[in-house]
């Protein structure tokens, strides 16, 4: 209760600072809106995001067992042991980071180099035609893997993100601007108070003056 006569002492009654207090809240609610879009355009990127993951997910099963069959196939064709060979001579694979910009978001994004596609698809080709159908199969269930991790590690940064957005759009709408709207219209009070006084005060001089 104290803190509040305090900040209302504190206020300077004046048309100056009412027009710059009346700036302040224009300057806020353009910032509130702006706030605002942002937090749609990046909720809307997160449903979007979820929707991609569900459709992926479907295809999960069906690379997995395409996965599964192709390697059975290449154990009985080229046999076991020469499939773990070319599995230990080819257990590394260079990937490229990147990001994208989303409304001030960077969001994370792997990727196979042009180059490195040319090279793995040279290796592909010096391998036995079975092995190399097999890979082709893993690679592509590897793909999928890595782009629902991708996807889920960006639904996560959005979430953060708009809850931040939310957090400082709450501040603005139900606090910045409230106390600043009751600044005006103290401000507004005590200048329209002001003028009262200042009419009957001219008013007693002159009839004062007339006596």
């Amino acid at each position: 209760m104290a803190s509040g006569r305090n900040e209302v002492s504190s206020i300077k009654t004046t048309r100056l600072e009412l027009i710059k207090t009346k700036a302040r809240i224009r300057t806020a609610e353009r910032g509130l809106d702006q706030l605002k879009m942002k937090r749609k355009k990046l909720i809307f990127t997160f449903f979007d995001i979820v929707k991609q993951i569900r459709m992926t997910r479907n295809q999960i099963k069906s690379a997995m067992q395409n996965a599964m069959d192709s390697i059975k196939i290449a154990e009985m064709l080229e046999g076991k042991t020469g499939v773990e060979l070319v599995a230990e001579e080819q257990s590394q694979m260079v990937l490229d980071l990147d990001a994208n910009n989303v409304m001030g978001v960077f969001i994370p994004q792997v990727n196979l180099g042009e180059g490195k596609k040319s090279e793995l698809i040279d290796t592909i080709l010096s391998l036995p035609i079975a092995i190399g159908d097999a890979k082709i199969s893993y690679l592509e269930l590897f793909k999928i893997i890595i782009d629902i991790s991708q996807r889920e590690a960006v639904l996560r940064k959005l979430l953060l993100t708009i809850q931040k957005l939310n957090m400082r759009i709450n501040t603005i709408e139900y606090n910045i601007i409230p106390r600043l709207a009751f600044k005006v219209n103290y401000i507004r009070q005590k200048l329209e108070d002001f003028e009262r006084d200042r009419i009957v005060s001219l008013k007693y001089i002159k009839r004062m003056a007339e006596l």
